[in-house]
């Protein structure tokens, strides 16, 4: 496939808890894979902004983008993101980080429910316990996006990484169809795109964040904006399974990926 316009929206460097890279390493795996553009989206988990001083990370991590954007110039396209999790969860938080820098992209997600851990440290001893977790997700999920502080939906559904994937329950998200629909009508009413992450690919779930029934009931609602992202969290992840998810976006109908500068999406054929 023509690498022309692969965009990875969803990367983390060392300025995420979970990161391991400079953001330099990052754009610079990116390059050398020849991608087109690559969005540094770096964590802010709300529900824990003010307890762990989260803003100082963000602010870093604004900085180090802006600080390298010049070294690529006409090679790489390189945009400031951010990845607000559970912004329902604190809204003043939300809007804090948001005002730290300017912000080229917005990722909003759900890691973990109000009062619980995040689904990656769960366990699910069966699936009664897991199905009543995922009910709930849905719910706090719509909550999200209700609000108006992000661009893209990220992996709508993040806990089957951990219930299916790691656990091996037969959880679908169309168990929960009117509480998807409820999620993807909003989006489509409100001009927010959904993302295709490929962490899934490198993950025992085998498979994209959302898969193609859930691209194809978004397209049927009318959605036509989707981001793609990676979720890399190291230079060696960056830009993985971009193609896949392109071929994807093909598949269900779609003519192009999103990718967004100063808030608004550039279309990129697929």
């Amino acid at each position: 496939m023509d690498q022309k316009f692969f965009a990875d929206s969803h990367t983390h460097s060392e300025h995420s808890f979970d990161g391991s890279e400079k953001v330099r390493s990052l754009a610079s795996a990116a390059e050398k894979k020849g991608l087109y553009a690559i969005t540094i989206s770096d964590h802010c988990e709300c529900h824990e902004y003010f307890e762990k001083n989260v803003a100082c990370d963000i602010s870093a991590s604004a900085e180090d983008i802006i600080t390298i954007r010049d070294e690529f110039e006409g090679r790489l396209i390189i945009r400031t993101g951010i990845e607000l999790g559970q912004p329902t969860q604190d809204v003043k938080a939300a809007k804090d980080a948001l005002s730290l820098a300017h912000y080229d992209f917005v990722l909003g997600s759900l890691h973990n429910l109000r009062g619980e851990q995040d689904f990656y440290f769960l366990r699910y001893p069966d699936a009664a316990a897991a199905q009543d977790l995922m009910d709930r997700y849905m719910t706090e999920l719509y909550e999200l996006a209700k609000q108006d502080l992000f661009d893209s939906l990220a992996h709508i559904d993040y806990p089957l990484r951990y219930m299916k994937g790691e656990a091996g329950l037969e959880i679908k998200m169309s168990d929960y169809q009117e509480k998807l629909d409820a999620v993807l009508e909003l989006l489509v009413r409100n001009d927010k795109a959904l993302e295709i992450n490929t962490s899934g690919l490198r993950q025992k779930i085998g498979r994209t964040l959302p898969d193609k029934t859930v691209l194809m009931r978004y397209r049927e609602l009318g959605g036509k904006l989707v981001t793609v992202g990676s979720d890399a969290h190291n230079a060696a992840d960056v830009g993985s399974g971009i193609e896949q998810a392109y071929e994807l976006l093909k598949e269900c109908g779609y003519d192009s990926a999103v990718f967004f500068t100063d808030r608004k999406p550039t279309l990129l054929p697929v």
